[in-house]
This record gives C-alpha cells, sequence and structure tokens, in this order.
C-alpha cells in the first residue's frame, strides 16, 4: 500500500481491554455497507438503523436513548435548538386549515413563528390564558390540532394545569406538546401527565455550560415519534454529534446541579421579595405565584431561574444599577455554571399590545459562591431602592 493510500486507510487496533466510562463520539456523514446488496437495502433498516451520518450516529442514538428513558416516552428525535423543536412538531402536524392554541406566556419567538410563518402557510393561531386550565374547552374546536403548552411560562413564569389541559385537548381530539425546559425531566415529566410530546432546550440544563444549541422532542406513543423523524429526514434536519457529547457530558451532573441552582434561586427569590423596589417575585414555589398549587402537585423541586417584576418608579434605573455587577453576566439564555441577568420589558400579552408595560428581571442562579451572588444582587437592588426614595432631579414629570 503506498503512502497516499496509508494516509487514508486507517489501521485497526484492538479494542480488547479497552472500556471507556465516557460515551464515543462518532462523526460521519458516510456510512459504510459491507456489500453492494447490503448498500442497496440500506432504506430497510428503517428509522433505527444506520444509513447516513444525517440521520443518526451511536453519539447521538445514545443521547436519543437517555432522554426517552427520562420521560418515559416511545422515542425522542434532535434538532439544532429549542425553538426548532418546537416548530419542527408545529411543521409535522399543521396543515392549511389547521389551528394552534398558544398560551400568552409563550416563548416570543413561537408566537413570531406562528404569526409569521404558519398564518403565512394558512395555519391559524390563538392565544389562551395561561391559568385557564379545563376552561380552554370553549376553545377547541374541529380546526383546532395541537395545543401548545409552556410551563412555567417565559419570563412571567405561570404554571399550567397540564393534566387539565390535556383531559379536555384529547376530548377534542388535538394533541399536546410542552415546552419543559424549565424543569427538565428530573422535576417534571409532562408525558406522564398527559402531553403528546414534551421538548426541551438541551441548551439550558442539558448542556449546563452556555457552549451548546440542541433540542430535543420525546413523543408519548410510537406512531408520533415515526412521524416526527420522518419529517425530520424529509426536511434534511439533523444534528451534530460533537453536540451530543456535550449534551451527554452535561447530563451526567444535571441532577446536582439542579438541585443547587434550585435551592439558592428560591432562597435569593425570598429575600428579595422584602425590596421596596420590587412589585412581586415570579417563582413558583412561592405561594402567591400563580399556579402554585399545581406547581406543587406537579413538580418534584425548583429549577434556578425566577423573574423579580420591578415597580415602575425603578424601572428607568434598572440598566444604569447592571453597571455594577461583579459575578453575574448579562445575556440571553441560562441553565449554565454561570449566573445570568436579563433584563426584559414585556408591552403585550395576548399577542395584542397594552397601554402600558412591565419591567423584568429575570435571573438564573449558577454554580458561583452564594454570598457573592447576593452580595451582586444587594448591590443593585440598594441603588434601585435609593432611586425609589430620592428621585433623581433629572428625571423628567410628563
Amino acid at each position: 500500500m503506498h503512502d497516499l493510500t496509508q494516509c487514508v486507510h486507517h489501521p485497526s487496533v484492538p479494542h480488547d481491554g479497552f472500556a471507556s466510562l465516557s460515551v464515543a463520539t462518532y462523526r460521519a456523514s458516510t456510512i459504510v455497507f459491507d456489500s453492494a446488496e447490503s448498500y442497496a437495502e440500506r432504506h430497510q433498516r428503517g428509522l433505527t438503523g444506520y444509513s447516513y451520518g444525517l440521520y443518526g450516529t451511536p453519539t447521538s442514538r445514545t443521547l436519543e436513548a437517555q432522554i426517552t428513558r427520562l420521560h418515559g416516552g416511545a422515542g425522542t428525535a434532535l434538532l439544532p435548538s429549542g425553538q426548532a423543536a418546537i416548530t419542527g412538531i408545529m411543521l409535522s402536524i399543521l396543515r392549511p386549515g389547521d389551528r394552534v392554541l398558544i398560551p400568552s406566556s409563550v416563548y416570543p419567538p413561537v408566537l413570531a413563528f406562528c404569526q409569521n410563518y404558519l398564518a403565512e402557510l394558512g395555519i391559524e393561531h390563538s392565544v389562551y390564558d395561561p391559568l385557564c386550565g379545563s376552561g380552554i374547552e370553549p376553545l377547541l374546536d374541529a380546526k383546532t390540532k395541537l395545543v401548545w403548552v409552556e410551563s412555567p411560562g417565559s419570563t412571567s413564569l405561570e404554571v399550567q394545569d397540564l393534566p387539565a389541559i390535556a383531559a379536555a385537548a384529547h376530548q377534542a381530539g388535538a394533541l399536546v406538546g410542552c415546552d419543559n425546559t424549565w424543569a427538565s425531566p428530573l422535576i417534571c415529566k409532562p408525558l406522564a401527565l398527559g402531553a403528546d410530546f414534551v421538548v426541551e432546550a438541551l441548551t439550558k440544563y442539558a448542556g449546563g455550560h452556555s457552549d451548546l444549541l440542541l433540542g430535543s422532542v420525546t413523543a408519548a406513543d410510537d406512531a408520533s415519534d415515526t412521524n416526527l423523524k420522518a419529517w425530520l429526514r424529509t426536511m434534511g434536519i439533523g444534528v451534530s454529534p460533537d453536540d451530543c457529547s456535550l449534551a451527554l457530558r452535561g447530563i451526567e451532573t444535571m441532577g446536582v446541579r439542579l438541585a443547587h441552582v434550585g435551592r439558592i434561586a428560591l432562597d435569593i427569590a425570598r429575600k428579595l421579595s422584602h425590596s421596596p423596589a420590587v412589585q412581586r417575585i415570579l417563582h413558583p414555589a412561592l405561594p402567591h405565584h400563580p399556579g402554585h398549587t399545581v406547581f406543587m402537585r406537579d413538580f418534584k423541586a425548583s429549577s434556578g431561574l425566577f423573574s423579580v417584576e420591578l415597580k415602575p418608579q425603578v424601572s428607568p434605573f434598572l440598566h444604569q444599577s447592571l453597571k455594577r455587577l461583579r459575578c453575574f453576566a448579562i445575556g440571553a439564555s441560562w441553565g449554565g455554571t454561570h449566573s445570568l441577568l436579563a433584563p426584559i420589558t414585556l408591552a403585550a400579552r395576548n399577542g395584542a399590545a397594552t397601554s402600558s408595560s412591565q419591567s423584568y428581571l429575570r435571573i438564573s442562579i449558577g454554580l458561583e459562591d452564594p454570598d457573592d451572588l447576593w452580595d451582586d444582587l444587594n448591590t443593585i437592588f440598594h441603588q434601585l431602592e435609593r432611586e425609589l426614595q430620592e428621585p433623581s432631579v433629572n428625571t423628567t414629570i410628563a
């Protein structure tokens, strides 16, 4: 064999005696076959067989199997992001003339997708009150094919009564999908509560290190899993085995990370509730929170994300106060080792403009020392409290 050929063809080495605790990262576009006959029959291998790298390698299949087992589902499909997982469900199910119901607390890009993309396909959407529970029944009709749930909701974190919503939806012949990213399968299992699909943005707690973009859809039955995976193949959507490897590593520590950040976040939320600058704390584990009773029934614990609604008088000073941060970073996403803050203004609910807006500070707790995190937040809120007591002379009253 000449040198150039030896450069291309790797030598075979024995694997006897080698055992690793980590999952190997198999990178492949081409899958090699033993014979021409085997290649000709590759489509007979089905959705679980190996025929092309886009459709999966042992690395991605291991991640799929692990998430499926955690959720108690029939199968899991992987997509490039959490948003891709949500839109993938909708596009694989909905047809022109159908309708999807989404809660007003949904992740904003989902609402934008319904307004700007599905509408052009002739697919309608209606926005519902996330706290309606079984009261969703009047919104269900023959056109409604999918009810979307996000619990807790984006930023405002309302907890939805998934069993009641699922029962009403199924009675009307509609499927139910649930975004479970806030909780992960370690805190809540939506399939056991009646959902047909559950989405995880693996970017968050599964990845755990703010360096990964990945989403998953776990289906409750084989038919739904097969339908989604067939759609993904048709669309040419796949994921990187390297990203899957990072998620597999992150999942190994997800339990201890969630337990830690959940405890710290709840403690900080309780402390911040005493600040005069706070209108209200939005944390599902607190008794006053919208949907708290449902949370205590359906969730095992808390995660590390919550929001603070600020009093209108201090909102103009929030951005200036955040310049004093030492531990927290300002950024989108959450669920990693670094604590994050995101200033958010909600100027519209239920898909329609309102006359006023609310200012929120979304807080994601990471793995820094809790005392350092509290000192950081104390600095911010003391500054806001001073502005509340002594309004700036530069403030103009309209």
